[in-house]
């Protein structure tokens, strides 16, 4: 990491906030060993009775990507009886599409997939591409989660099982992107720059996020990965036993995902998210610092591959190449020129605060 995230420290040694945070932090929620193993029999057995009577045990969202495939095998391992979901927002790459069916195949379990309307979809990423804001992957994220929230609450699922995992993912930029689940942002960008009726796009409000979902609903996000030895060798080798087809790239089951991360972040932003992926391997202890920088040398983009995601998303999005250009040309907006939940959290945060010190409990919020 280094000052392209504008919040960065480094103390006396040049040892930077992100290291801090990971070794004082996030290594107590991090368990790769048979204590991990230990925690995740208990898991494992909670999901389990909670699941008795019912179709299901918990909830899966399948992506295709690799983290979520991995865990559909351990689980299947297990013996847990997950409902997997697919939310396809209209960008899933041919090999996301094979992978998910080569996982659904292997695992025999239930799969239901929800197809978002392409034109509530494409209308509300062309609002965000006028909007200029960072996090283009808003529309993605938030019809991913949304949709996976809103059917467990339909299925009486209290356990959502989430891919996220501190091996591969500890480090991140808090100044480089804003909340794909804030509705209030979500809504006032399409409000300005959208035209296509959201009605059939499903959101989540920050009282549905905050209060209804974890405390009326009681429901839990679980990271089971975090709970085992994990890296992405580890998940290819067992997934490619299967059929499973591997991606060049880290999120390579999103067309646009993929030219966001690459093309899109570090052209507009100069961010490039290689550098707190590769950091967090190297605090995991995946790789040295030295193969990082190695890594880091290596072309974002190949010229004729780019050429042909910028064709292929233009003429998704009915759009021109030059017009395409032109937005990710255009000066970047903060995510804070348009209303958005900031405030609000703030004074849950404080409520969060106040409710600790009176019951002398920790208060964890649904994240």
């Amino acid at each position: 990491m280094d000052t392209t995230d504008p919040e960065i420290t480094f103390d006396a040694q040049g040892v930077c906030n992100h290291c801090h945070e990971f070794d004082q932090v996030t290594t107590k929620r991090w368990f790769p060993n048979e204590e991990g193993k230990r925690k995740l029999d208990v898991l494992v057995a909670q999901l389990k009775k909670e699941g008795e009577g019912k179709a299901y045990d918990c909830i899966l969202g399948l992506s295709g990507g690799l983290d979520s495939s991995y865990l559909a095998l351990v689980m299947k391992d297990y013996g847990l009886r997950p409902l997997m979901v697919h939310v396809d927002a209209g960008w899933n790459s041919e090999d996301a599409v094979k992978n998910i069916n080569a996982v659904v195949d292997y695992c025999g379990f239930k799969l239901h997939t929800k197809v978002v309307d392409w034109e509530e979809v494409k209308d509300l990423q062309l609002a965000y591409l006028k909007a200029g804001v960072a996090n283009q992957d808003v529309v993605q994220d938030h019809a991913f989660f949304a949709n996976l929230y809103h059917f467990a609450v339909d299925n009486d699922i209290r356990y959502v099982i989430n891919g996220g995992n501190i091996a591969t993912e500890s480090t991140f930029p808090s100044a480089w992107h804003h909340a794909a689940m804030d509705e209030i942002s979500l809504k006032a960008i399409h409000k300005k720059y959208g035209k296509v009726a959201l009605k059939d796009y499903q959101t989540i409000s920050f009282f549905e996020y905050y209060v209804y979902f974890p405390f009326m609903k009681k429901m839990t996000a679980v990271r089971p990965l975090n709970l085992m030895p994990y890296s992405k060798e580890i998940a290819q080798q067992r997934l490619e036993s299967i059929g499973y087809i591997s991606y060049e790239r880290k999120h390579g089951e999103s067309r646009f995902t993929k030219f966001f991360q690459n093309y899109y972040l570090p052209k507009k932003f100069n961010m490039d998210k290689r550098k707190p992926h590769l950091s967090s391997l190297i605090m995991s202890g995946v790789i040295t610092r030295e193969q990082a920088v190695e890594k880091l040398n290596e072309p974002l983009y190949d010229p004729a591959e780019l050429a042909e995601d910028k064709a292929f998303i233009a003429e998704k999005l009915g759009i021109s190449v030059a017009e395409l250009d032109k937005y990710v040309n255009e000066p970047g907006r903060h995510y804070t020129d348009f209303p958005n939940w900031d405030s609000r959290y703030a004074l849950l945060k404080k409520v969060q605060g106040i409710v600790a010190k009176v019951t002398g409990k920790r208060v964890r919020l649904y994240s």
